[in-house]
């Protein structure tokens, strides 16, 4: 069935479709980016540590802010994207601001192909993993590309929150990894009132089997989080209750918005 639905060739036009448009948007804030603003939140901060010094592989990069805070943290950082368009656009703000960063264009089940170095850390993070099948194959590319104790460092929205329709009225999909999710759609969660049509296809992936693929690959798990808020506004029917925290107003703290792993390569 993936095969027929070509999903890669369909998420590649669209995130090329949204690349513009997010580097645009108020929700990004390229410009005070550029200006020296770091993109990583307490979330992921308190699982990287110090990463002064350290070869950092971020997979699913988009154009390449949390790859270049990386570097400006003092960090060396490859990031990796499917969008074409994503990766000349961060090469460029990479040049621009003269980062050790660069960047790869593939499909990240490929990524092995187009990279011939080991990591001591992989990172991804927010709205990663609902675009692959295959989270076995994933697994196993993140411990392909870890040093020996290396450490996979990720966070992610939590798959509760992807259960629900767009304005969370109702439980509308399975938690649970039973078929392709095509969905077509106006705007985009950085600027929903954008001109954009676009199309996707994503999976549902249950913590168990994400968890599961990781130990399979030879992992070993460090750490595993959730939180009742997301870092980003980027839902509908969300309110800031604090500076920087957000919830569904009608759920409060009731569902896990986020989770964080940290695993390490054994």
């Amino acid at each position: 069935m993936e095969e027929k639905l070509d999903y890669i060739s369909i998420n590649k036009q669209t995130w090329n479709d949204k690349t513009d448009v997010h580097i645009g948007s108020e929700f990004y804030d390229n410009d005070g980016f550029l200006k020296g603003k770091s993109t990583l939140n307490a979330i992921e901060l308190e699982l990287l540590g110090d990463v002064k010094g350290k070869k950092i592989l971020h997979l699913q990069c988009h154009f390449g802010q949390d790859t270049m805070t990386f570097a400006r943290m003092g960090a060396s950082a490859v990031g990796v994207d499917l969008s074409d368009k994503a990766v000349e656009r961060a090469t460029e703000f990479a040049n621009q601001l003269n980062l050790d960063a660069t960047f790869v264009c593939c499909d990240i089940y490929d990524a092995p192909k187009h990279i011939d170095e080991k990591f001591d850390i992989v990172f991804t993070s927010y709205g990663t993993i609902g675009w692959f099948p295959d989270l076995e194959k994933w697994a196993n590319v993140i411990a392909h590309f870890l040093k020996p104790n290396g450490q996979f460092i990720m966070a992610d929205f939590h798959p509760v929150v992807w259960m629900y329709d767009n304005d969370f009225k109702e439980v509308f999909y399975s938690y649970f990894n039973i078929e392709p999710i095509i969905e077509e759609e106006s705007g985009t969660y950085a600027e929903t009132k954008a001109n954009l049509q676009t199309k996707s296809v994503g999976w549902n992936h249950p913590i168990s089997e994400i968890l599961n693929s990781l130990l399979q690959s030879g992992l070993e798990l460090k750490q595993f989080n959730e939180y009742d808020y997301s870092p980003y506004s980027c839902f509908n029917e969300m309110e800031e209750f604090e500076a920087g925290k957000f919830r569904i107003k009608t759920f409060g703290n009731k569902i896990p918005m986020v989770y964080s792993i940290l695993a390490t390569k054994k």
